[in-house]
């Protein structure tokens, strides 16, 4: 495997620790750090200094009804296990299969997707890209996280292989091209609708909702 070169950036870091990444863009750096030695070393690192300025904060008073919800949940089924990991998909991307292989739609020139989630903060999706074919060149309207699982893909900031991620946002406007040998299969997610340059693309934009 080649080595990972493009990370997740700093604050997306901190805002999926704290809680606060909107849903897909958690799901790929849940699914980036499952590869990605460096970015999951530094999470456990933050992690372990943030129980240490816990043990050194003052205790907080409880509510009324802490020993019933308490005992409340450990009356609570326990919690499914995570999904494994199959083929080049992290446990976090088999959990939004629900443990099936993708099933992938044609957006046209052998180039698939599969929309796995969809709300008012953003999209999440899979992307299959044969060998050798371009995406329709685009913009963006907001952020674009994108993760290789398979394959590699290159654009104006350089080549992505399995585990790199690209960030891009509002200023960019890039073409990828997958590379030669294996499909290129991604992971975005997306807060914005892309603008794409080209007719065709930009008229069947919203039947597949990219």
């Amino acid at each position: 495997m080649t080595a990972i070169r493009h990370h997740i950036p700093d604050n997306m870091l901190d805002a999926y620790r704290a809680g606060t990444l909107p849903h897909a863009f958690g799901v790929v750096v849940a699914a980036h750090m499952s590869l990605c030695d460096q970015c999951r070393a530094r999470q456990e690192a933050e992690d372990m200094i943030g129980g240490a300025l816990l043990l050194g904060t003052e205790g907080a008073n409880l509510r009324g009804d802490a020993r019933e919800r308490m005992m409340a949940a450990l009356d609570a089924p326990p919690p499914k296990p995570p999904l494994r990991a199959s083929g080049p998909f992290p446990s976090a991307v088999m959990h939004e299969l629900g443990g099936k292989p993708p099933r992938w739609r044609m957006l046209g020139g052998g180039i698939r997707q599969q929309l796995l989630t969809a709300d008012s903060q953003g999209s999440l999706r899979l992307l299959y890209i044969p060998p050798g074919k371009a995406v329709p060149e685009h913009g963006h309207q907001g952020q674009e996280l994108t993760l290789v699982l398979q394959g590699s893909f290159s654009d104006s900031a350089g080549a992505f292989h399995r585990g790199d991620v690209e960030v891009a946002h509002d200023e960019i406007d890039h073409q990828p091209v997958a590379g030669p040998g294996e499909p290129c299969i991604c992971l975005a997610a997306t807060d914005a609708p892309l603008r794409f340059r080209a007719l065709i693309p930009r008229l069947l934009q919203p039947i597949f909702r990219i």
